[in-house]
């Protein structure tokens, strides 16, 4: 199936229809529906969506966005997860040498050294998966679990209607590895210049991109 293939309203009704769904069948849905035309876009904050979609499809594909400005333990947490489900990960670059954009203009960093080379990409594929999920913070609370992303293509949040509380038991339970950030104030997780340890009374995504209205890197819009 293309993303031709399915409409705006199929895609609300498949959304208000998954409302109810085990993360585990929306992902066998993803897999059966678009088959290698798939991706799973992981940021190495935590392993919660790959334990699950490994569980449903071992060899999907994941995809690891490496901006040059990631902390040391997020590498770190990619190569241990990368051994732990013996992934095919795939790691995307920039096509530029590390500098320091960040410092005057996010938006137009973020865009070269995440948005860019995603999209490159998502050129060869169908449709793509990520961990967002309502709870973290308020401009997510509307997420869909299924809608078309600006790119054109289908986009699956299978954690979406997961939180906080759901996330930490499927932890436990599975021994999914975590960046060890999160043990270090860290809730949410991008690249350094632009990451804070987050403060009490604070939602998840508070410590990105502190003191400006930006709360997305562009992915997800």
């Amino acid at each position: 199936m293309t993303t031709v293939d399915l409409t705006d309203g199929d895609l609300a009704g498949l959304s208000a229809s998954f409302e109810t769904a085990t993360a585990s069948e929306i992902v066998a849905w993803a897999v059966e529906t678009f088959g290698d035309g798939l991706s799973l876009a992981a940021s190495m904050a935590d392993a919660v969506l790959i334990d699950v979609a490994s569980r449903v499809h071992p060899g999907i594909e994941v995809v690891f966005l490496d901006t040059q400005y990631h902390f040391p333990e997020t590498l770190a947490t990619a190569e241990r997860v990368r051994t732990r489900y013996k992934l095919q990960l795939r790691v995307l670059t920039p096509d530029r040498e590390p500098d320091d954009l960040w410092r005057s203009d996010t938006d137009a960093c973020c865009d070269a050294r995440k948005v860019r080379p995603m999209m490159q990409h998502l050129a060869q594929r169908s449709a793509w998966m990520s961990g967002l999920r309502r709870a973290e913070s308020d401009a997510r609370r509307d997420a869909a679990i299924v809608e078309r992303d600006r790119r054109g293509l289908v986009k699956i949040n299978p954690l979406a209607t997961w939180s906080d509380a759901d996330v930490d038991a499927y932890i436990a339970e599975h021994d999914v590895p975590l960046n060890p950030l999160l043990f270090d104030g860290y809730r949410s997780i991008g690249c350094w210049p632009c990451t804070r340890r987050v403060e009490a009374g604070e939602d998840a995504r508070a410590g990105r991109w502190a003191g400006s209205s930006k709360t997305e890197c562009g992915l997800h819009l």
